[in-house]
């Protein structure tokens, strides 16, 4: 029995392929699952369709990203955070954060395509992938500075406690 496959399926195939399978594996198992149509004249044009318009749709996406890649090229963000004495951040720079700061920027990347492989903990210059499309991904530059607290500042936030003590 030859079927079209809707799905990955593994050791059998990828999706749209057409695969000759035992007529028990198909009507039993791929067939009730809908992992896979009966190879007919009618169900193979339907599935070239769908395969030349995803063909068509990806193509799009990945011009648009490529577009996208240009303009990012000469992005730095930067990122200021209160910071210990080593470098160490109170907190962290995460994708959601780099989300934000390129939506403000004019881009809308989702958070999802940032690729962190943990949060930045710590202050300096960092290379970020994005992952705009399957086949297209970038780099953009991150900056982390720490948050500069003066002597002045230090005096007015201890005043307040030492006049509540009294």
């Amino acid at each position: 029995m030859e079927v079209i496959l809707k799905e990955d399926v593994a050791n059998l195939g990828h999706r749209g392929d057409v695969v000759k399978v035992a007529d028990g594996y198909g009507r039993n198992f791929l067939l009730p699952r809908k992992l896979a149509l009966q190879a007919t004249v009618a169900n193979k044009a339907v599935i070239d369709q769908m395969k030349a318009a995803a063909a068509r749709r990806s193509a799009t996406e990945k011009a648009q990203a490529e577009e996208l890649v240009a303009k990012l090229a000469p992005v730095v963000l930067t990122f200021t955070r209160k910071s210990g004495e080593h470098g160490q951040l109170f907190g962290s720079v995460t994708s959601a954060d780099i989300a934000n700061e390129l939506a403000a920027q004019g881009f809308d990347i989702d958070r999802r395509k940032i690729q962190l492989n943990e949060p930045l903990k710590a202050l300096g210059n960092f290379d970020v992938t994005l992952k705009l499309h399957r086949e297209v991904s970038t780099h953009i530059k991150v900056k982390v500075i720490g948050e500069a607290v003066s002597d002045e500042q230090g005096a007015e936030a201890a005043a307040p406690a030492e006049t509540v003590a009294e």
